[in-house]
């Protein structure tokens, strides 16, 4: 999330498809460069928390619990930082992406101060997950700077 480039968006939707239990120490997925990613509606990615904070091009991202398979609802952007919700619990920040199993889907990669399987968080089939601008972003209108930020000479 670029607050000098990005106004607010729509928050996405998705239920769970599949829930997943496992743990990893060693996984070795590898962070993607990029920093946002489009989602279409009926699109499939697998949701994998971590406690990772590097965003580098590359980061090997190892530590990670496994939350499942989610659908979403409508087609829309995730952008890291985004934060991701089960009902009112927030259990992360988007951290990037992982590409190993695209084009069939790919590995969205959520920050947490621990990394939460499904099981952990007792997801079941079809629960609600949403993913959306944190708040201080979320409220800027269109042709208003977030609070900080400043205009950029032209």
């Amino acid at each position: 999330m670029n607050p000098e480039e990005d106004g607010p968006k729509r928050t996405l939707r998705a239920r769970v498809v599949k829930v997943l239990v496992h743990h990893r120490a060693e996984r070795g997925m590898s962070l993607e460069p990029h920093a946002s990613r489009c989602v279409r509606a009926g699109d499939v990615h697998e949701l994998v928390t971590t406690d990772h904070t590097d965003t580098a091009e590359g980061a090997r991202i190892d530590r990670v619990a496994f939350l499942g398979f989610a659908e979403f609802d409508r087609g829309g952007v995730l952008d890291r930082g985004d934060e991701v919700w089960f009902g009112d619990r927030r259990i992360g920040t988007v951290l990037g992406f992982d590409a190993c199993h695209f084009p069939n889907h790919y590995n969205v990669l959520i920050h947490a101060e621990t990394p939460l399987s499904g099981a952990d968080l007792q997801l079941r089939p079809e629960a609600r997950l949403s993913f959306g601008q944190p708040l201080e972003v979320a409220d800027v209108l269109p042709g208003q700077l977030a609070p900080g930020v400043e205009q950029q000479a032209p």
